[in-house]
């Protein structure tokens, strides 16, 4: 069996995620592009079964998106709440680094900015 068939069942990476998201819209924008060739040539029945597909795929890439969007602001808040803890840590253990590495910082910023 080819390995790259196989689903992985460990979180997707952001690319894994995005080259997912980039088949889904692919896949629908050829759905589409069907259903727009067969309202030129074809029968009414085949034109609604397109359309149903369509449809269908439209609003499967939409609960994708909706999901991996939750999923997404989900992971960006545990990591921000996670390194704020972590930095607040530090400074509390160490208040002099702190305020050395922000005045550096500061003094760094208003070098590049007095560039200008």
């Amino acid at each position: 069996m080819n390995e790259q068939n196989v689903p992985s069942q460990a979180t997707p990476t952001p690319q894994a995620s995005a080259d997912k998201l980039k088949e889904d819209l692919r896949n629908l924008a050829q759905t589409l592009d069907e259903l727009l060739l067969a309202t030129a040539n074809e029968t009414s029945s085949e034109i609604r079964e397109l359309r149903e597909r369509a449809r269908a795929r439209l609003a499967e890439t939409r609960a994708r998106l909706a999901e991996r969007g939750t999923e997404l602001y989900q992971q960006a808040s545990t990591t921000l709440r996670t390194t704020a803890q972590q930095t607040e840590g530090y400074v509390r253990e160490h208040p002099w680094t702190s305020i050395g590495l922000g005045a550096a910082v500061g003094m760094l910023i208003g070098l590049l900015m007095g560039r200008r």
